[in-house]
């Protein structure tokens, strides 16, 4: 404690402001578990950069953290490119202070002699890192906290490629930033540096994600959309993007529509959870529109909604809108022909079901540490090679390799895309998925996120992972494991017969276990967020799909033994 006391004590010099100084001074004298939790660290990269409660103290958002890690990044920029005129571009969300965080960064980088292109108001994540290469940026940063309660901001990095920083180049930008302190900063701004940009970029955005998420589908005149923000910055580009790919039956949520970074109408502005949507599922049962589309506050991940065999509503999950759009992004390359070097991508922890599908393809697959950087690091990786599209069990999706993350709103279009073809066509979104299940397998995920907040319960997490490492599970639903793959050890551990085999994937916390019948159980700490999660994947044949219900329902059976069994439930 006497450390952090030290720690905190720094923050009470001339450098920091008055009112910063105060609110120091304040948990000093009152509440020292407070100050414990926001000294006791420093603010870290994550999978999707660096994410945190907002407020004073090392281990929160504010103007000195920001700024620290924006001067270590204007150094290492100057070190990469000592001979360029060096370019960024900054985009931010709805939330708290996020414009003027943006700005803050914009000055510091300015500062360093350094060209900023600075949004005029708030765009949406895919846009940025699509603007990193339309303008030639040297880097990007987008001011989000992604899908994050309200007290939550960030700052994520993107590099020349548009796609996020990964080892080894975030390790040494980190130990830049380590390397100052936070007196090292220069805040004071050159103006001249500093551009805003909007429409433009917009258009140029826009007009991309029109060409690559747009194939000409049936039926727009007679399918009905509800779309919701959720108080985010997909009202910036979604609403234009339909009307320019001709879906004219499209009802907003207005209660939704305003940007607000309280968000105000939902518990938590995350499309994974179905209370997110529950406005916008309401107004589709009462208008009896096809499909609900819903985005988290920066638009790089989309909730879906479609009507289900009873025509009801129905939440499809990321797995699910995952295998669809990538099924139907292969048949479109297929009816056009393989050229021989096409590959699809996903995640450890998302469904089996997206390798299945290569295989009857016969396209690569490639499969990535969570988080979209991965899958962005791989299309660098191979250039020779076409992106066709990919996801993650996150509700996020890349269609094309135009933007380098994931992408709400071309993946927004091409879910509209399928839908109402397939309605043309006298079928559905859901029954198209049913027929993918009859093609492929039936596989059938679910998750459990348990969130355990500060120093406790980051301890908690790191027990509960070691626990699930050391007491190794011997069988899951009657099936005997087969596999362990450990991350951390980048082994992956045949438990039958003692063969082991390298994993050619990073080192992480991430353990696997793999039965004999295909089910496989995965656990991770969250790289954003203070949780730890359980990821369950289930499967079986689906002789047709008139067996579908009767087969689900075993499913989900298998899956709640699962639950029980690992006391998950």
């Amino acid at each position: 404690m006497d450390t952090i006391l030290e720690t905190a004590k720094g923050w009470l010099s001339d450098f920091f402001d008055t009112d910063v100084r105060s609110e120091v001074q304040n948990l000093i004298d009152s509440d020292p578990e407070e100050l414990k939790d926001r000294f006791y660290k420093n603010m870290e990269f994550g999978t999707g950069g660096m994410r945190g409660i907002m407020g004073a103290g090392t281990n929160r958002i504010n103007k000195y953290t920001l700024g620290k890690s924006t001067q270590g990044l204007s150094n290492y920029l100057r070190k990469s490119y000592p001979d360029e005129a060096i370019k960024v571009v900054i985009a931010y969300d709805c939330r708290h202070n996020s414009d003027t965080l943006a700005q803050t960064v914009a000055e510091v980088f300015s500062a360093n002699g350094i060209k900023v292109f600075l949004f005029s108001e708030l765009r949406t994540t895919p846009e940025l890192s699509f603007a990193v290469r339309h303008l030639n940026c040297h880097a990007g940063i987008v001011l989000t906290a992604s899908h994050n309660p309200p007290e939550y901001n960030g700052y994520k990095v993107y590099w020349t490629d548009g796609g996020q920083i990964v080892p080894p180049q975030d390790g040494a930008i980190i130990a830049e930033i380590n390397s100052l302190s936070f007196e090292d900063i220069k805040f004071s701004a050159d103006s001249s540096m500093i551009e805003s940009i909007d429409k433009e970029v917009d258009k140029a955005f826009i007009d991309e994600s029109v060409k690559n998420g747009s194939f000409n589908a049936d039926g727009k005149a007679d399918f009905k959309i509800v779309f919701t923000s959720l108080h985010g910055t997909s009202i910036t580009a979604i609403p234009e993007v339909l009307k320019r790919a001709g879906y004219e039956n499209v009802t907003i949520i207005e209660e939704q529509a305003k940007p607000d970074g309280a968000f105000p109408t939902v518990v938590s502005p995350n499309p994974e959870e179905p209370e997110a949507l529950s406005m916008a599922v309401a107004k589709a049962e009462e208008i009896g529109a096809d499909m609900v589309v819903g985005t988290d506050p920066d638009s790089d991940r989309l909730g879906i909604a479609v009507r289900n065999l009873e025509g009801k509503m129905e939440i499809v999950n990321g797995n699910q809108a995952m295998v669809l759009m990538t099924k139907f992004l292969l048949d479109q390359h297929k009816e056009k022909g393989f050229q021989g070097n096409e590959f699809i991508a996903t995640t450890i922890v998302s469904t089996p079901m997206m390798e299945a599908m290569a295989k009857a393809y016969g396209v690569e697959f490639k499969t990535a540490l969570t988080g979209f950087k991965w899958i962005g690091k791989m299309i660098k990786d191979f250039p020779q090679s076409k992106f066709i599209g990919g996801g993650e069990e996150s509700f996020g999706y890349m269609v094309g390799d135009f933007v380098r993350d994931k992408d709400a709103v071309t993946s927004t279009l091409l879910a509209c895309e399928i839908a109402s073809q397939a309605k043309a066509n006298g079928s559905s979104f859901y029954k198209d998925l049913i027929d993918c299940y009859v093609d492929f397998g039936f596989y059938k995920e679910h998750l459990v996120s348990l969130t355990k907040k500060g120093i406790s319960g980051a301890a908690e997490i790191k027990q509960m992972l070691e626990d699930f490492r050391d007491n190794p599970v011997e069988s899951v639903a009657g099936s005997k494991v087969r596999w362990i793959e450990d991350y951390n050890t980048s082994i992956a551990k045949n438990v039958i017969t003692g063969a082991e085999k390298i994993m050619d994937l990073p080192k992480s916390n991430v353990l696997i276990y793999e039965t004999e019948d295909g089910t496989r159980v995965a656990a991770r700490p969250s790289g954003t967020e203070p949780k730890v999660k359980f990821y369950i994947s289930t499967n079986t044949t689906l002789e047709n799909a008139n067996e579908f219900k009767k087969v689900n329902a075993t499913l989900d059976s298998k899956i709640a033994t699962i639950l029980s069994e690992l006391q998950l439930s």
